[in-house]
């Protein structure tokens, strides 16, 4: 007679490691794309995230106005009007991840974002020594300055992997949480 008291049940679903992990690709896009959570932007949120080569992350950032530029202030959209198109002020989210560094080496890194890099982030990628980008869309990709940026990053050996997530979805449920705290 076999012994299936709920005691051993408990004991035995505890004593391996969770199978529904994060893996660290997952997890790190995940972290760039709740980082574009923060930008203001009505059109387009990117998020980025930059993890060294022991899996920490290093800095993050997401598209936005410099600081201390408010964002009731600057236009949010693009404008013929070139003082009132927002391409003049937004900082990319690669930019801001690379800034936010903090004067860290970013050498042999590897850059988590959810958009392919335009040219001019890609400039600050390359001479930052970020060895590896991973991505999640490139729909710009047939515009000459994504072109660009492809050509760029292929020419110094970056290597560009287009992210496909191992789950659709990852929720993060707040009251779940506060619930354990009842």
């Amino acid at each position: 007679m076999s012994d299936t008291s709920p005691d051993k049940a408990v004991a035995e679903a505890t004593s391996s490691k969770r199978k529904d992990y994060l893996h660290w690709d997952d997890y790190f896009m995940a972290t760039s794309l709740l980082s574009a959570k923060r930008s203001k932007d009505p059109v387009t949120q990117v998020g980025a995230c930059i993890v060294d080569q022991q899996k920490r992350i290093v800095a993050i950032g997401y598209n936005g106005f410099p600081r201390n530029c408010s964002d009731d202030e600057f236009p949010w959209s693009k404008c013929r009007d070139s003082l009132e198109d927002k391409k003049l002020y937004v900082v990319h989210a690669e930019a801001n991840a690379i800034l936010n560094s903090n004067g860290a080496s970013l050498v042999d890194t590897t850059l988590y974002t959810t958009l392919f890099p335009c040219n001019e982030c890609t400039k600050l990628i390359i001479q930052s020594g970020i060895k590896q980008v991973f991505y999640m869309s490139n729909k710009y990709a047939h515009k000459k300055n994504y072109r660009a940026s492809s050509r760029m990053l292929n020419a110094v050996g970056v290597v560009c992997t287009r992210h496909v997530p191992a789950r659709k979805q990852i929720v993060i449920d707040f009251d779940a949480i506060l619930q354990d705290d009842e």
